[in-house]
C-alpha cells in the first residue's frame, strides 16, 4: 500500500530532524511525505531544506520528501493542526494512495512502525484507522545521552501517555485507509477532530485497531498546553462533537467528579450554551455521534 504523510509544523526546530530521520530510516519505504511548515519563526524550515537536500544527495528514489511553507496561521486549538495538514493535503492527488497519516512533527518512529501499520491495511480490510501507542519520557534524558533508535526500554526510561485508553487512535499519530478518509470528508477543523475521525470510523463500518507493542516517542507532550483552559475548552468540544444539553451535562458532570472541581461543571456548560458557530457535522452524523454516547453510558451503567 501507498502511504501519504503529512506533518503540519510550527516552531520544531528541536523536535523536526529525529521525527524525519526516523521516518527516512523505516524499513516499508512505499510513502511520499510532504512537511507543512506553518509560518515558523525558529529554523524548522532550514533543518527540514536541509534534510531534504541531503535526501536528495543520497539518490534513493523510494524517499520522497516534500515541504510547503505557509505564512503563520492564527492559533486556534484543533483548527489550526487541521487546516494546516489540508494545506499540505491539497499538494497531492490522493487517487495515487492508499493510506493518509496525520503525523505529529514532535514523534520519532521506531524503523518498523510503518511496516507494522501496513501489515494491519493489508490482513484486515475493516481496519479503517491504525496506531501504535504514544509514550513520552518518565525520567529527564540528557540528550546528547539519549539514542533515539533505542526503543528497547530497558530502563523504563519511556512511559505510556495515560491522556486516554489504549484503544484509542491518537491525534499525533493518525493513520486512515483512504476509503474512510473519503467517506467522512477527511478531517474537521475544529477541536475535538480527532475524536471525531473516530466516532465517524465507526459509523461508516470500520475499525479502529492500535498495535499495543508497537510505540513511538512523543517528544513534547501536549497535556499541558491548555490546562488553564481546559474547562472551557470541554464546553467547546461537547458542542463541536454534536452533544445536546442532556448529554453535555452529563458529561460535563462526570468530568468535574472526577477532578472534585463543582466550578469545573458550570465553567463547561456556560461554555457549551455560549457556543455559536454552525456545527460541522451534518444532521446524520450528529444523530449517530448522540446514539452512540447514549449506548456508551447505558452499557456502563450495566457493567456496574
Amino acid at each position: 500500500m501507498k502511504f501519504l504523510i503529512i506533518i503540519p509544523a510550527h516552531n520544531e526546530e528541536e523536535n523536526i530532524l529525529p521525527c524525519l530521520e526516523s521516518l527516512k530510516n523505516q524499513t516499508f519505504q512505499d510513502f511520499k511525505c510532504v512537511i507543512v511548515n506553518d509560518g515558523s519563526t525558529d529554523k524548522t524550515q532550514e533543518i527540514v531544506e536541509n534534510f531534504i537536500k541531503s535526501v536528495t544527495l543520497i539518490g534513493v528514489e523510494a524517499l520522497s520528501f516534500k515541504v510547503l511553507n505557509l505564512e503563520k496561521s492564527e492559533h486556534q486549538p484543533g483548527a489550526k493542526v487541521v487546516r494546516t495538514f489540508n494545506k499540505g493535503l491539497e499538494t497531492e492527488n490522493l487517487e495515487n494512495f492508499d493510506v493518509v497519516c496525520k503525523f505529529d512533527a514532535d514523534i520519532i518512529f521506531p524503523e518498523n512502525y510503518l511496516e507494522k501499520i501496513n501489515e494491519v491495511y493489508e490482513k484486515n480490510p475493516k481496519a479503517g484507522m491504525v496506531s501504535g501507542l504514544v509514550y513520552i519520557r518518565s525520567s529527564v534524558i540528557p540528550r546528547n545521552e539519549e539514542s533515539h533508535s533505542d526503543f528497547l526500554n530497558k530502563n523504563k526510561e519511556w512511559t505510556f501517555e495515560n491522556l486516554s485508553s489504549k484503544n484509542h487512535v491518537r491525534g499525533p499519530i493518525k493513520s486512515y485507509r483512504k476509503e474512510l478518509f473519503l467517506k467522512m470528508n477527511g478531517l474537521r477543523a475544529v477541536l475535538g477532530w480527532d475524536n471525531i475521525d473516530v466516532m465517524l470510523c465507526k459509523m461508516h463500518g470500520f475499525e479502529t485497531v492500535t498495535i499495543k507493542e508497537l510505540w513511538v516517542k512523543h517528544l513534547r507532550p501536549t497535556a499541558y498546553k491548555y490546562k488553564t483552559q481546559k474547562a472551557e475548552k470541554l464546553g467547546e468540544y461537547f458542542y463541536n462533537i454534536g452533544l445536546n444539553f442532556p448529554l453535555a451535562a452529563i458529561s460535563s458532570a462526570k468530568s468535574s467528579l472526577k477532578n472534585k472541581s463543582v466550578s469545573e461543571f458550570f465553567i463547561t456548560m456556560k461554555s457549551f450554551l455560549k457556543q455559536k458557530n454552525p456545527r460541522v457535522l451534518s444532521q446524520e452524523e450528529i444523530a449517530f455521534i448522540r446514539n452512540l454516547r447514549w449506548n456508551e453510558m447505558f452499557k456502563k451503567i450495566m457493567k456496574s
